[in-house]
């Protein structure tokens, strides 16, 4: 039995390390490519100590972290993102950021990724949040990492109510795992009203 729990405070805090592995483990995976280390984790997963009313939602096999998806208010990640936003007529003070979603991949598609939403809008309501937002990473269908049959997550993200936000894309840094250095990629933003 899988279980899935709400983490904040010094609980989130201690469950960052493990949070670390999962995302270099999982986003080596197309589409993002990652070529990360703990020291950049550690570094990034900060703002998630940092912020009062962040979240992380863990899912557990026992005592292992198999999956976890993370949020914060967007002014948390402003100097990141906040730009993104600016032609939305949005303030950032009323968005709530679903960061990373992460599950290894022998756990997919046992609805895991729906509690993690569900976790986060939850958490984004009671913090008097009108919409989410999370965004994707944009390669091209002709990368020459793409596995065959490679399929996005559009769909799930769809039948949750999200859509594209129309010019709203931003750009992060990191080492891909076929670079040498880290380059610049573009991510789309997503949202719904809650």
């Amino acid at each position: 039995m899988i279980a899935v729990e709400r983490l904040t405070g010094d609980k989130l805090s201690a469950a960052l390390p493990d949070v670390a592995r999962l995302r270099i483990e999982v986003f080596r995976a197309f589409p993002y490519l990652y070529d990360g280390d703990l020291a950049y984790e550690e570094r990034y997963l900060q703002v998630y100590r940092d912020s009062d009313d962040a979240i992380l939602v863990g899912a557990y096999d026992g005592e292992r972290l198999i999956g976890a998806a993370t949020g914060t208010p967007m002014e948390d990640h402003a100097d990141d993102f906040g730009a993104a936003f600016a032609g939305t007529g949005l303030a950032l003070e009323q968005i709530f950021y679903c960061a990373e979603s992460v599950l290894l991949p022998g756990y997919r598609g046992r609805g895991i990724g729906h509690r993690f939403f569900d976790a986060r809008e939850a958490h984004a309501r009671a913090l008097g949040r009108t919409h989410c937002a999370f965004c994707g990473v944009l390669r091209p269908a002709d990368h020459p990492l793409r596995p065959e049959g490679h399929r996005t997550l559009d769909a799930f993200w769809r039948k949750r109510g999200y859509a594209p936000v129309e010019g709203a894309v931003a750009q992060f840094r990191w080492k891909d795992i076929d670079r040498e250095d880290e380059t610049d990629h573009d991510l789309q933003f997503w949202m719904r009203s809650l």
